[in-house]
């Protein structure tokens, strides 16, 4: 049998990504734990270049960054859904708007989240016109991929729930109903999937951890 091992956080969008990958192909592994404040020997040794998580280990075989995993992941293992399209122009798609999340949404959201005062008006402004593009996509469908959930999503999770807790924790109203209503629509469907639900991190303990964050930043920037 093929031994698979998972190096992530429990807090990380990008650990959860490959972990519910794996999950919807139906591969066993071993999920091993990393203190990013203080990384283990075996995370540099695997992931030199980048340092970080997540590293899928595949037969002693290490794969870094997370989209380029969950490719990996759909090409490797054939059973269970494909999380990449079958069509090459619809594949070239998904990995171009999972690639726009990635390079564009995050940042921007985060930036929003984490900035005060008119640096936050700004990012949040910013942030907006990344995410109607995306709102724009997901007209008429239940997810990016259509009826299934597929690579857009899972690389999209971040938006759906922790964009929402930072949100929340520092009394930002980004993601709402009137300005995105499909992609308020998406997260619904996505958040409500039963697999997803299994693969997120405590509610509560996230948004304690970066509260705390919160706090730190807030008191540095006075």
């Amino acid at each position: 049998m093929a031994e698979v091992k998972v190096f992530g956080a429990w807090g990380s969008p990008f650990s959860r990504r490959v972990e519910m990958a794996l999950k919807l192909k139906g591969v066993v592994y071993e999920y091993i734990e990393e203190d990013l404040s203080n990384k283990s020997p075996l995370l540099l040794q695997y992931n030199p270049v980048y340092k970080k998580v997540p590293v899928l280990l595949h037969n002693g075989k290490p794969i870094a960054e997370s989209l380029v995993i969950l490719e990996y992941i759909d090409e490797t293992w054939k059973n269970g859904p494909s999380i990449l399209p079958k069509n090459p122009y619809d594949r070239a798609i998904a990995r171009f708007w999972a690639r726009f999340i990635d390079e564009k949404c995050l940042p921007a959201m985060w930036t929003a989240c984490w900035s005060v005062g008119e640096d936050q008006v700004k990012a949040k402004e910013e942030a907006e016109e990344l995410l109607k593009f995306l709102d724009n996509e997901l007209k008429g469908k239940k997810f990016f991929g259509g009826d299934n959930i597929g690579l857009v999503d899972i690389a999209a999770n971040f938006i759906a729930y922790w964009s929402m807790i930072f949100a929340e924790l520092v009394g930002l109203q980004l993601i709402t109903n009137d300005k995105f209503p499909n992609l308020c629509a998406w997260m619904d469907e996505y958040l409500n999937s039963s697999f997803v639900k299994e693969y997120l991190p405590d509610r509560e303990k996230l948004a304690e951890y970066f509260g705390a964050r919160f706090l730190k930043t807030s008191a540095a920037a006075k």
